[in-house]
């Protein structure tokens, strides 16, 4: 209780006390005077009394009270002028106008008033101007959160030093765990005698063990194709410096040897339990090597995923056991369901529709309804000539269906298959992926870190020239009732000759087996090349737009449309394959506005460079040697420009991956 209060209470409880005693005594004198006079001499001495102890306890509280405003007063100067917290007043011309003591020990000297904020660091007007409340600042080598206060044009400074470098220790300290696997270990040191894979194993165990010493891992294998390595946010960040240069010393010191092993590495890291870890760094070596292998996958607890490496074509590692497998598999889900359901990707190809065609072959085959999913809208002149082959054959066609009709007739018991793409964001209708409980993805193109949410069946293969050859595979595992006709086996055969342009590119045996098995269901070569052949108008265009291509840097070809001219995807990507037919061209890009309005991008590449890495920068993928994206937005110079940019960024980088 304040001491205000207690004396008024004090004042208040004497006074009725007194009135009390002074009324006894009246009455006491009026019966009995000398007895009255007696209390009444006695009731004034103590009043007496009572009155002197109450003005000198007055007299010690104003005391007191004097005494204590002089040190508040006295403490409140020395904290604005002593204490380490820095307090700044300036004027609306960001000019200083008075600090305390603490900033004039900062500074080293006397002379700042009526200096600018300048004075004290670069950043503090550009912080005031842009309505910045708070901001961390380097003064003097150190560290301060700066807190601003515009209406009373006034600056406080607080020291943090000690708790950013504890927030930086924290950081650098932080767990990161990686699996690394030798991606075809076994495949390699089958035909090896003891002798030599044993020589084999010890020079690659020796690489990563220097690698391990060098960056600070510890290093353990925990079998013949895999380590698990345990480092620090300090040593990640100390290996993304350096593109994880192990990938290649690996790559280049085995391929020495004529045995061209090569590494994937899933990292997990971020804030995160250990257990939270190991699945990162499993996902993020699962999705390397979805992505052709011999790279760098490291996943975030935010979500983000950054890749390194994949400098080189992926080897070939399918079998025929697991094609066997997975024909068989998707049989069994085929036959759980009511109907089968096919859908490629947006602006559909000619890989894209023969595969859809080869799945509905593999549904009619095990007695089931297939329907294709179509926009019948907006397709290139290779697609139109398919499509008008297709509406002859009745039968063929009565399976094409629009979006709208496949949404109604969906039902969660339906099985839908996704083929040539395995990003959500590029199917032709993404509401199908909720309206089946069964989604089967069939795709060759390099895992993304955007992917079709919980499939029943996942078939990738990035070794494979096309998704027509996948699943050309896979219907030579169906049962014997499978019947093809020309025009279907023809479909399939011409996606395969699109995606390896006339079986020069990205071609192995598996593409010829599969191409040799359509040609004896019969596919037409002399209708793929009808399919396929150029008119003169699309010749014309292309022309027009490689006529503006400009060479970047040293070996890269790029080219780019006029702001009216609309092209579709197909014709953008024929004048990428021709600009890197040129001498002297390693990569080529080219961009034009395509017919729904987006920015096309069409990356093609010699090998030397992958350009797959470069798309997904802007949001796009492919294949390390064929690429693309969409841009949204209307200048096709910032474009160019932010192309340009992520090629400079990729070679100083020293990594051309």
């Amino acid at each position: 209780m304040p001491d205000q209060l207690k004396n008024r209470l004090f004042e208040y409880i004497f006074g009725g006390v007194f009135l009390i005693a002074l009324l006894c005594v009246l009455i006491l004198f009026a019966y009995n005077w000398p007895m009255g006079a007696v209390g009444l001499v006695t009731l004034a001495v103590l009043l007496f009394l009572a009155v002197r102890e109450q003005l000198r306890h007055r007299k010690e509280l104003e005391s007191y009270v004097s005494t204590l405003s002089h040190r508040v007063k006295k403490l409140g100067d020395e904290a604005l002028t002593e204490m380490p917290i820095g307090i700044l007043l300036y004027n609306e011309h960001y000019q200083i106008e008075w600090m305390n003591a603490y900033i004039g020990t900062l500074l080293g000297d006397e002379s700042f008033f009526g200096n600018s904020l300048n004075h004290i660091s670069e950043d503090l007007i550009p912080c005031l101007q842009n309505e910045v409340e708070q901001e961390i600042l380097t003064i003097n080598k150190r560290k301060f959160r700066v807190y601003f206060n515009r209406d009373e044009r006034l600056l406080y400074f607080f020291d943090v030093t000690e708790l950013v470098q504890l927030k930086q220790v924290y950081h650098e300290e932080q767990t990161v765990l990686g699996i690394i696997y030798l991606d075809n270990y076994e495949e390699l040191t089958q035909g090896m005698d003891d002798q030599v894979r044993s020589h084999f194993n010890s020079e690659v165990t020796s690489i990563l063990k220097n690698w391990a010493t060098e960056t600070g891992i510890f290093l353990k294998r925990i079998d013949s194709e895999r380590f698990f390595a345990v480092l620090n946010q300090r040593a990640l960040e100390s290996l993304e410096k350096n593109k994880f240069s192990v990938l290649d010393k690996v790559r280049e010191s085995t391929a020495r040897e004529n045995v061209p092993l090569t590494l994937s590495i899933g990292i997990g890291a971020g804030n995160a339990t250990l257990p939270e870890l190991g699945v990162l760094a499993q996902s993020g070596l699962d999705l390397a090597l979805g992505r052709g292998g011999d790279q760098v996958a490291i996943k975030r607890t935010d979500g983000k995923v950054i890749f390194h490496g994949g400098k080189t074509n992926p080897i070939e590692k399918r079998t025929r056991v697991r094609a066997r497998v997975i024909s068989h598999a998707l049989r069994e889900l085929v036959l759980a369901s009511d109907k089968v359901i096919i859908m490629g990707h947006q602006h559909p190809d000619m890989d894209a529709i023969g595969a859809c065609i080869g799945i509905l072959k593999i549904a009619e085959a095990n007695d089931k309804e297939g329907v294709i999913v179509l926009d019948k809208q907006g397709h290139g002149t290779g697609i139109e000539r398919l499509l008008t082959e297709i509406k002859k054959d009745g039968s063929l066609w009565s399976r094409f269906f629009s979006i709208d009709a496949v949404l109604e007739a969906a039902t969660p018991n339906s099985l839908l298959v996704v083929v040539d793409t395995h990003r959500p964001s590029m199917v032709i209708e993404p509401r199908l992926l909720n309206k089946t409980e069964n989604v089967v993805v069939i795709d060759h193109h390099r895992r993304g870190e955007d992917f079709i949410e919980d499939p029943v069946l996942v078939y990738m293969e990035p070794y494979a020239s096309s998704t027509s050859e996948l699943v050309t595979e896979l219907l030579e595992y169906q049962p014997s009732r499978l019947r093809m006709n020309v025009l279907e086996a023809t479909a399939l055969l011409a996606g395969i000759t699109v995606d390896t342009k006339s079986f020069t590119l990205r071609t192995g045996s598996r593409t010829f087996d599969a191409a040799s098995y359509l040609r004896g269901r019969g596919a037409d070569t002399i209708l793929v090349q009808k399919l396929l052949r150029d008119d003169l108008k699309a010749f014309l265009q292309r022309a027009k737009l490689l006529e503006s291509a400009e060479l970047y840097r040293e070996g890269f070809a790029i080219a780019k449309a006029s702001d009216d001219q609309r092209l579709d995807q197909v014709l953008i990507a024929q004048a990428a394959d021709t600009l890197l037919s040129m001498r002297g061209v390693n990569a080529s890009f080219v961009l034009c506005r395509r017919e729904d309005g987006k920015i096309g991008i069409s990356a093609r590449s010699l090998g030397d460079m992958n350009v797959q890495m470069i798309m997904e920068a802007l949001g796009g993928g492919g294949h390390l040697t064929n690429a693309a994206a969409q841009l949204e937005g209307d200048d096709l110079d910032e474009a160019v420009n932010q192309l340009k940019a992520i090629i400079d960024e990729t070679l100083e980088g020293g990594d051309e991956s």
